[in-house]
């Protein structure tokens, strides 16, 4: 896209951050939605639990990116904490889809790209899947399914609507990487459960830019999942982590200890899920960073 106004939801985000910095810094005007009250020029804010947005700030912009939503992993999944998760995701989506539907046509923006993300699938075993396969079953591909169905408003008032569906980012910042990071570089990291579960990765730099690829990309909708080509499973992970880390990486972590901890969401820790972007691949997208040693390292600059 040339220099564009673009509306960005959940900026605060490991990936919203990198999505602002990386639009801003190829001359892109982005207005940034924001719960609090604003505190910079640039800031609007929003009430995406209560399903409130001024359609006034979507006016004539000329994208929309929905990536706001609470951390899944940030504590243990309570039925507060559950409806805290899919409130937040599915309520703003609808908010921001039903606001853009009720604009003129000349004024709604031309895409909208909404998070979502790979739990969309449940477990997976060794088995590969991609955009065509079915949800799974679940807390979390049943928040999927409803946070992606959300953004039906905007498609049917013909804004090319796009869901992202996010793997692991391999990232410092935050995410499941950013708490795995400080334990390798101590010398406590290890393999989690058996190990033998996949983890669909992607670097924080690819993931930024594939969201921008499918910003651009012009015939581009529905769902589209961003991970690494090749999913790896968490031993391989973890003995990846040892070596770029220069660490032991001998202290593994039960399953019953982890379900102990996590509760219910040990289940997403310890689960399988073999995905693989085939649409993104088909779309021309090249990954700058395929392979888990090479995602790590950049983690690491």
């Amino acid at each position: 896209m040339d220099q564009s106004r673009i509306v960005v939801a959940g900026s605060s985000g490991l990936i919203g951050a990198a999505l602002v910095r990386s639009l801003v810094a190829d001359g892109h005007e982005v207005v940034r939605l924001v719960r609090r009250e604003p505190r910079a020029a640039d800031e609007v804010r929003w009430d995406p639990d209560g399903g409130r947005v001024a359609a006034e700030v979507l006016a004539g912009c000329d994208a929309v990116v929905n990536l706001a939503g609470a951390n899944v992993g940030a504590r243990r999944w309570t039925d507060a904490y559950k409806e805290s998760l899919r409130r937040g995701r599915v309520r703003g989506t609808a908010a921001l889809a039903s606001a853009m539907a009720g604009l003129k046509p000349g004024e709604r923006p031309r895409v909208f790209v909404n998070g979502s993300a790979i739990g969309y699938y449940g477990e997976t075993g060794a088995r590969a899947v991609d955009e065509s396969s079915p949800p799974g079953e679940g807390f979390l591909p049943e928040l999927c399914v409803e946070w992606e169905a959300a953004a039906a408003p905007a498609r049917e008032a013909g804004v090319r609507t796009v869901s992202v569906r996010t793997g692991l980012v391999v990232a410092r910042e935050g995410g499941a990487w950013g708490r795995l990071f400080p334990l390798f570089k101590a010398g406590l990291g290890g393999r989690l459960g058996d190990g033998r579960q996949y983890w669909s990765f992607v670097s924080l730099h690819d993931e930024v830019a594939a969201i921008r690829h499918l910003l651009d990309a012009e015939d581009l909708s529905g769902p589209f999942n961003v991970t690494a080509p090749e999913p790896v499973t968490n031993g391989e992970i973890t003995a990846a982590m040892g070596r770029v880390l220069h660490r032991p990486a001998l202290l593994p972590v039960p399953a019953p200890v982890l379900r102990t901890v996590l509760g219910e969401m040990a289940g997403d820790v310890l689960g399988s899920q073999r995905v693989r972007p085939k649409r993104l691949l088909e779309s021309g997208f090249t990954f700058a960073f395929p392979d888990i040693d090479g995602a790590i390292r950049a983690a690491l600059r």
